[in-house]
């Protein structure tokens, strides 16, 4: 794929383009008193000759930079840059100009593009984002440290040092000391490398870690080694909490996932008593009926396609809860009463909508992208980033949690599911028209797994497959927290959620799965009725 062009770039504050814009005119008041202008000689060091060369060109200079070194540098990271005759020529649209006046010029016949390999490449970004150091915007300075903070050379010691007593805001002035210091560790003085390890103690980036570990192997003098392993242990607990927390998160949004996907076998196997083994098959349908609406919103609505899914939610919803109430009127309502030939009957449906769904759409994954208020996420620490299409699923579960308690405790349909639920006889001879019920409570169970679907395809791809992954958990979650219990649902899908990532840090995923399913079926073994047991008559039923 080709790089974006000018006119694409200027429409993104984080682009390239709008960085040399604003960064340009305030690097030239910068550095205009010592700033020395880019030299040819200099362009063609740049661009020709061996890594090693270019390398050591491009750092110097960034010693002494000015707008003209900042715009070839973006020429070279773009692929934008000629060579022939010993010269470097930046072309652009088709137009030649020189590097250092900007002025058109004649583009020789035999000029040939620069090649950057992947080693040029990091150090042509770095030297980009160290540039960005002097942006007017906050966010820009902050990524260039970021960005820095990866790689810290000593040789970007003099433009580190500007950026720091230029640098006002307080966040960004500390970060900046530290990169300062990891960039010390690689002095020649043992004083200035000993005040450097002590400094880094105060780091909370996974980076410094790696650093010091690095230093650690080549250091030979003792005080500072003694140094860089206290600063070590200091990073290390630091780090440990942010690996503590992302493990909790982690669990949290695997049991909230748990917990949209068992909601609706809540309904049909706690509350019914319908082995829906096609379940799984009314979230991909879900899934899927999200991936058309994304496809809707792209080819006929692309100004407004951040906000296809909320338009996805209540399609998925009527998506899936129609299938479900064709399953219910066709099959299930012949079999109320006898569970195994429920189980056989909706696993084979299950296996003729997996079929139908690879006949329509075919067998490979589809992608459904993320709106991009979900994109990127909120850093927590130096290691701990929340993304934000997790924290929303986190939240639309406990809605559709809410908006379930709320149907089935405080509306008519609700204390009709009840009744019948509870004693059908009663309920019919009370004017109740229960097959209706049936059908209505069967639908509603579906459409929250479509909901769950709605919500999966935007942590994966959505396939034919996509609901044969979470079945089993599903229904673990519903027996653990006691079948009809709603409470028990949620903590049991929570609680398998954080004890499954917390026992996959320790002894890997496969070996949690395992542990996690003994666990359930020792529990189940001395508490059969599940967490949270029916009361009352309803449970003598």
């Amino acid at each position: 794929m080709g790089r974006p062009g000018a006119a694409r770039l200027l429409a993104f504050p984080s682009s390239k383009d709008v960085m040399l814009r604003t960064l340009l005119p305030l690097l030239a008041l910068l550095f205009a008193a010592g700033a020395q202008a880019l030299t040819p000689q200099q362009a063609a060091a740049m661009a020709t000759g061996d890594s090693d060369a270019r390398i050591a060109a491009i750092q110097q200079a960034l010693a002494t930079p000015d707008e003209r070194s900042a715009a070839f540098l973006q020429a070279l990271a773009d692929d934008a840059v000629k060579v022939a005759g010993g010269k470097a020529w930046v072309v652009r649209d088709g137009q030649a100009s020189d590097p250092v006046t900007g002025a058109a010029a004649p583009l020789p016949a035999d000029a040939e593009d620069v090649v950057n390999n992947n080693r040029m490449r990091g150090e042509i970004d770095a030297a980009l984002a160290a540039l960005k150091l002097f942006s007017p915007e906050r966010k820009l300075r902050a990524l260039a440290v970021q960005e820095l903070q990866k790689d810290p050379d000593p040789a970007r010691l003099p433009l580190l040092e500007r950026a720091l007593a230029s640098e006002q805001d307080a966040g960004i002035r500390a970060q900046l000391a530290l990169v300062r210091a990891a960039a010390l560790l690689g002095s020649d003085d043992a004083a200035r490398r000993l005040d450097a390890a002590r400094a880094l103690a105060g780091s909370r980036n996974p980076a410094t870690k790696t650093l010091l570990l690095d230093r650690l192997k080549d250091e030979a003098a003792p005080d500072v080694k003694a140094a860089l392993q206290a600063s070590l242990r200091e990073v290390e607990a630091a780090l440990a909490w942010g690996d503590r927390l992302g493990a909790l998160f982690s669990g949290l949004s695997l049991g909230s996932i748990l917990l949209l996907v068992a909601l609706g076998l809540a309904i049909t196997y706690g509350l019914m008593g319908v082995i829906n083994m096609a379940h799984g098959e009314l979230m991909m349908i879900g899934a899927y009926a999200t991936w058309l609406v994304q496809g809707v919103f792209r080819q006929w609505l692309p100004g407004a396609f951040d906000w296809y899914l909320v338009a996805a939610v209540p399609v998925a919803f009527a998506a899936s809860a129609g299938v479900g109430a064709i399953l219910e009127r066709g099959v299930i309502r012949f079999l109320y009463g006898r569970p195994l030939e429920t189980l056989l009957a909706t696993w084979g449906i299950s296996l003729v909508l997996m079929q139908a769904v690879r006949s329509l759409f075919g067998a490979q994954n589809v992608s459904v992208e993320n709106p991009r208020w979900m994109s990127g996420g909120v850093e927590v620490l130096g290691n701990l980033q929340l993304p934000w299409n997790r924290l929303v699923i986190v939240g639309f579960a406990f809605a559709v949690l809410a908006g379930m308690a709320l149907l089935i405790a405080r509306t008519r349909l609700g204390l009709f599911v009840r009744g019948v639920t509870q004693n059908r006889p009663i309920a019919a001879c009370m004017g109740v028209h229960t097959a209706r019920i049936d059908t209505y409570a069967f639908a509603l169970g579906s459409g929250i797994a479509g909901l769950a679907g709605c919500a999966l395809s935007q942590v994966g791809n959505v396939g034919p497959d996509l609901g044969q992954a979470y079945i089993v958990d599903a229904f673990m979650v519903v027996v653990l927290g006691g079948v009809g219990q709603l409470a028990g649902t949620v903590y049991a899908a929570l609680g398998l959620g954080v004890l499954n990532k917390l026992l996959e840090g320790w002894a890997g995923a496969v070996l949690a799965k395992i542990a996690v399913l003994v666990f359930i079926i020792a529990f189940i073994q001395k508490r059969p009725q599940g967490l949270f047991a029916l009361k009352g008559r309803s449970a003598e039923a």
